[in-house]
Parts: structure tokens; C-alpha cells; sequence
């Protein structure tokens, strides 16, 4: 009982260490609750309007849910039960929105049970009664070739909707494909506030992460550091959305080819003075994500800053982010942002790469993709897809820089959360503007 009473006041201690701004489980379902309903009776009319479709069914079966059905459980459901079916039905001559389940129990305070099996016992049969109540024009299914987390309908789930469907609505239905994008990638003004605190969570760890107190120089290897988040992160009753990765560049060793880099299979190396480190990490709070990429310099010996040359390639890298969102536009595609971007750096004689992707419910979620690391002359169809307003972005890049006092080329790789609204492009919590120093 002492043991784990000491854990518990260890475990509070080292969460405190980094922040306050994270809340009790309970407050934070609260909140994800309140989230939700918002973006239900507020952001998804909109968005039904928008993409031309006045019933939306959303269907999944216990542990094998559809993406976008996961980001629209309450707090309390960890899991759809047996087969969930939610029926969003839109009337917008009388501006309202219908929130349903043929489900045996409400989902949450948002959506209300629509099926009494004592009254119709086949759950597909009172689906179709309610169908044919409304008359929807277009039903929208989630099916996409192309975005992965728009294609949640499993086969079986949809031949057996299609089987039961009367003909007069089987040439009624499309793809929700624009419909489920949009729910996925558009922000609340409610979850922006969030936003902030979650990104600043995650520099106050890579803050931790590359410091003294954590990094001892002839010691302490990278796997330490990535493990030490991990234990981080467990610590705050937070989860990592991916494994993290600590990487090092040195003057004695050649720079890695962009396969190498961009592996999560990092080798493991004692970190040394005179090293310059790299992390890629992310976590995940109340359904939102963040991916953050940053670098820190561990000093040698009777050096009190980062040498000059590496501070100045780092502005190089911090130009390249400036080129590129200032290219953001809406409607403009991804691979019109990534073109000219591309041109514009090389036109002032940076060498960069650029792979940035949609941030938000999901890390790597649908929406406008702007280049990949291994397809920079453009990404067919997500590539091409246009950017919105209210959506956030890993700014994800890098630019390679010759160091002569290293004889040898570095890349200086960043990623940080943006967000692109009415008032244009701006970073959720700042970014990293100079190295960070261990010493």
C-alpha cells in the first residue's frame, strides 16, 4: 500500500514538472463531450450542405470501426457495440439535423437510439423504415478509393445495406467521401483552444527530453531519450500516437540517405558532445494530435552557444517553412503549394523537401496532402485535393545545408502544427526558431 500510495505521489510530481494544463480523466470527457455536440449541431449541418448530401449512415461493427464513427463516440464509449448504425439526416429548407442510431442504446447525450427491437426485431429492416420516413436525395456511404480514412464501410456492412435498400434509394446513394474529408479535417474554434494547449504540452516534453536532465553526454543513447518520452507521456495519462525517434548528425559521419532519415527504425547511439539531435514526436489528447520535429545541440567542451554555422543553417530551414505557407491559398491545391514552393526555395538556392501533411483527430488524417518525402514533383488525387479553411497541418520539411567546418552536407528536418483559417496561415503555438543547447 506504501509503494504504490509513493508511485501515485511520483507519478503526480513528474506531471506536474511539466505542466497543469492537463485535466483529470472525468473533466477531460467532459470536454470531449462538449466538443463533440458543438461540432455536431454546429459544423456538420454546414458540411452536409456543402457536399450535397442530406443523409449521412455511418456503420461499424464492434472493434472494427469505421474512422470516422471512432471520432464521433462519446467519451464513454471506448468501442462501437455489436453493430452501430448512425443516421445523420439533414433539412435545410427547415435548418435541422436529425442525430440517430439504430443502435439499442442513445450514443452519448448527441445521438438518440431510433430502434426498439421489441417493435421491429430486424435492426436492417428499421433502418429502411427510416429511410423511407425522410426520403433523403442522396445518401452518402463512406467509400474512397483514394482517402483511406473516408473508406470506413466494410464490405459485408454494405452489401447488406444494399440488399436491404428498396431500388427507388439504391441509385440514391454516393460517396460521403467529400462529406467524411470535411468532418476529419475542419476545426472547431472550441477545439483550436485545445489545440494550443496540446502543442504546448509537446514542447514542454522535447524541452525535457533535450536537456541536461535528461542527456548525459558519453552516456545517455538516443533509445534512452525516446524511451524517457515514452515514460513521459505514461506519466501525464497521455498516449503517443506513434513511436517516437531520436536521431544524431555529427561532423565524423556521412549524412544519411532520405530512406535512412525518414526510417523509425533508428539505430541506437551514445549521444556525444558536439552532436546535433533530432526528434520526431507526437501525442494525442482529447482527439486531437500533434507531430512536432525539432533540434538541439549538445556542447562541446568551452563552447557556451550552437556554433554559428549551424545556427545559420537552422535559419535556412526556418525560410523554407516561410516560403512555403506563405504559398497557402484556399482552394489552391497541395500540389500547387508544393510546385511553387519547391521553385521559389530553389530559386534562393536552398536545397528543400517538403512532405506536410493534415493534423488533427487522426496524425496523418485526411485532407490536403502537400507533397511526400519520396514524391515531391506532386501526390496524385490527395495531392490534388484543395486546401479549406479551418484545417491544421504538420508543417513538415527539411532543407539540406553544407557544412564546411563539417565537411560534410546536414539536413535540418522541422515539423510543427499549423493552422489555415480566414485570417490565413498561422502556427497553433509558435515554432522553433534557434537550436536548443544541452549543456
Amino acid at each position: 500500500m506504501i509503494k504504490k500510495h509513493f508511485f501515485f505521489i511520483l507519478l503526480i510530481a513528474i506531471a506536474t514538472q511539466t505542466t497543469a494544463q492537463i485535466l483529470p480523466e472525468r473533466e477531460r470527457a467532459d470536454l470531449r463531450n462538449e466538443l463533440l455536440k458543438d461540432r455536431f449541431d454546429n459544423l456538420l449541418p454546414t458540411l452536409m450542405d456543402a457536399a450535397g448530401i442530406d443523409m449521412w449512415l455511418v456503420i461499424s461493427r464492434e472493434y472494427n470501426e469505421d474512422p470516422v464513427m471512432r471520432t464521433m463516440l462519446p467519451a464513454t464509449w471506448l468501442n462501437a457495440r455489436r453493430r452501430t448504425i448512425l443516421v445523420f439526416s439533414r433539412n435545410k429548407d427547415e435548418n435541422t439535423i436529425e442525430k440517430l442510431a439504430v443502435a439499442r442504446y442513445d450514443v452519448g447525450e448527441n445521438i438518440t437510439s431510433a430502434w426498439d427491437k421489441e417493435k421491429q426485431p430486424d435492426q436492417w429492416a428499421r433502418l429502411v423504415e427510416i429511410i423511407e420516413e425522410r426520403n433523403p436525395e442522396k445518401i452518402g456511404i463512406n467509400m474512397s478509393q483514394y482517402f483511406g480514412i473516408a473508406d470506413g464501410l466494410v464490405k459485408t456492412d454494405h452489401d447488406a445495406l444494399i440488399a436491404v435498400l428498396p431500388s427507388t434509394f439504391k441509385s440514391r446513394v454516393v460517396s460521403a467521401e467529400k462529406l467524411a474529408i470535411g468532418w476529419i479535417e475542419t476545426r472547431t474554434e472550441k477545439e483550436m483552444h485545445l489545440y494550443t494547449t496540446l502543442v504546448d504540452i509537446t514542447h514542454d516534453i522535447i524541452d525535457e527530453a533535450f536537456s541536461s536532465k535528461v542527456i548525459t553526454p558519453g552516456e545517455t543513447t538516443t533509445d534512452d531519450v525516446v524511451w524517457w518520452m515514452r515514460d513521459k507521456v505514461t506519466a501525464l495519462g497521455l498516449e503517443t500516437w506513434f513511436h517516437p525517434t531520436i536521431d544524431v548528425q555529427r561532423s565524423s559521419e556521412k549524412l544519411k540517405s532520405h530512406i535512412d532519415s525518414f526510417s523509425k527504425a533508428k539505430s541506437k547511439k551514445v549521444i556525444l558532445e558536439g552532436d546535433l539531435l533530432h526528434c520526431d514526436f507526437g501525442i494525442t489528447y482529447v482527439m486531437l494530435n500533434t507531430d512536432c520535429q525539432q533540434h538541439a545541440y549538445v556542447l562541446n567542451k568551452g563552447e557556451s552557444e550552437v556554433p554559428k554555422y549551424l545556427a545559420d543553417a537552422y535559419k535556412k530551414g526556418n525560410r523554407v517553412q516561410d516560403i512555403f505557407t506563405s504559398n497557402f491559398k484556399t482552394g489552391r491545391t497541395g500540389n500547387e503549394v508544393l510546385a511553387m514552393s519547391l521553385a521559389q526555395g530553389k530559386a534562393e538556392g536552398l536545397r528543400p523537401s517538403i512532405y506536410t501533411h493534415p493534423l488533427g483527430t487522426y496524425g496523418h488524417s485526411s485532407g490536403t496532402t502537400l507533397g511526400m518525402w519520396d514524391s515531391q514533383g506532386g501526390v496524385p488525387v490527395t495531392g490534388d485535393y484543395p486546401l479549406h479553411e479551418n484545417t491544421v497541418y504538420a508543417i513538415e520539411l527539411n532543407t539540406t545545408v553544407t557544412i564546411k567546418e563539417w565537411d560534410k552536407d546536414i539536413r535540418i528536418m522541422l515539423e510543427e502544427a499549423g493552422f489555415w483559417g480566414s485570417d490565413g496561415f498561422r502556427y497553433v503555438k509558435g515554432r522553433q526558431e534557434a537550436i536548443k543547447i544541452v549543456d
